[in-house]
């Protein structure tokens, strides 16, 4: 279970684990109780937590962000069940961006359940779905350099390529050699034969002669 698979679902308290979707609604896990019941579409919307953003004084943030702040920081996490003016004042002190306009005292009560929902089931852990910009640099600074040990083999492949296009040059040049060496022989039979044939000619005089 990975906190991309927890979602939320109107009409109903609680977190769930989403286990399959249908054409006509979900089937999840209450992560209270582990109760196990289908959702249907036509009553309830389902929404997964990573879809959920946060209005902020700058551009909006996803929510996990707002909780990873709530788990790092150090200030007693307030009840759900507290006045409007601590629960305003706690997220002011962890978060200050947040938006107090556009974010509701209802809204900012759920944060904190859900809060105590998702550290009960050890799902407050974020760093391998969505990793640190740090953390993001130094993974592609090892692909970059992945890439740069492949980059010799690819030359040696080319330098094997160069090679076999010399040896086919040469192989061309010698067969265009071939046929030459052939003509001059030719060349020099025909000659013979041409030499054999004034012989007789010349012959053939003094025989008649006697």
């Amino acid at each position: 279970m990975q906190y991309k698979e927890i979602v939320s679902v109107t009409g109903l308290g609680g977190l769930f684990h989403l286990l399959s979707t249908k054409s006509d609604g979900a089937i999840v896990r209450s992560l209270a109780d582990n109760a196990t019941k289908f959702i249907p579409s036509r009553l309830h919307n389902v929404t997964p937590l990573e879809s959920i953003e946060i209005y902020t004084t700058g551009p909006n943030v996803r929510l996990h962000e707002v909780l990873q702040q709530m788990k790092d920081s150090t200030k007693t996490l307030p009840s759900a069940k507290a006045d409007a003016a601590e629960i305003r004042n706690y997220f002011k002190e962890v978060y200050p961006d947040m938006d107090d306009d556009r974010v509701y005292t209802s809204d900012m009560k759920k944060m904190l359940k859900w809060f105590e929902i998702l550290k009960g089931a050890d799902l407050l852990d974020f760093s391998a779905m969505y990793p640190t910009a740090e953390e993001a640099e130094t993974n592609e600074t090892e692909v970059a350099a992945e890439v740069s040990e492949a980059k010799p083999a690819k030359k040696s492949s080319k330098k094997a390529t160069e090679a076999s296009e010399k040896t086919t040059a040469a192989n061309g040049e010698a067969d265009e050699v071939k046929p030459a060496k052939k003509a001059t022989a030719k060349k020099k039979s025909t000659e013979a034969t041409t030499d054999a044939e004034a012989e007789k000619k010349v012959a053939k005089p003094k025989k008649k002669a006697e």
